[in-house]
Parts: C-alpha cells; structure tokens; sequence
C-alpha cells in the first residue's frame, strides 16, 4: 500500500512509519507544501528496484526518471 505523509507528520510518527515500511512493506509518498519530496520504501524492494537498473548508464537512468516524473506530473 502507498500512502501519503506531511514531512511534519513524518517527523513527528518517523519511529511508526518505519515499522510500517519495514514489517507491512508499505511506501510512503512525503510531501511538503502539498508536492512530493521523497519515497520511503522498505529496503527490499529498493534492491529489486536497484539491481533492475544495473545494467543501464547512469545518464540513460536519470533521463528515464526525470522523463517518468514529468509524465506524472503532466497527468495531474
């Protein structure tokens, strides 16, 4: 599950949500002013998510995030 979190609230729950990320698997988008700022996911899926992307270029993997970023943000 993916859920949503101010940076003050997950200032304030840090100790709670990561017991969240780490035993429920569960994300956690963290906002500030109502924009996204960071993901905070458990450290397996970040590996799956790492090894995918070891093969490919830094550069090529960057362009393709910053690409999937301004898709997102063009759906908003």
């Amino acid at each position: 599950m993916i859920s949503e979190a101010s940076a003050v609230s997950f200032r304030q729950n840090l100790s709670d949500m990561l017991n969240q990320v780490q035993y429920r698997h569960d994300s956690i988008v963290i906002k500030r002013d109502g924009k996204a700022v960071a993901d905070l996911v458990d450290a397996r899926l970040f590996e799956r998510i790492e090894a995918g992307y070891a093969e490919v270029p830094e550069a090529e993997g960057l362009a393709e995030i910053d690409a999937a970023v301004a898709a997102s943000r063009a759906g908003r």
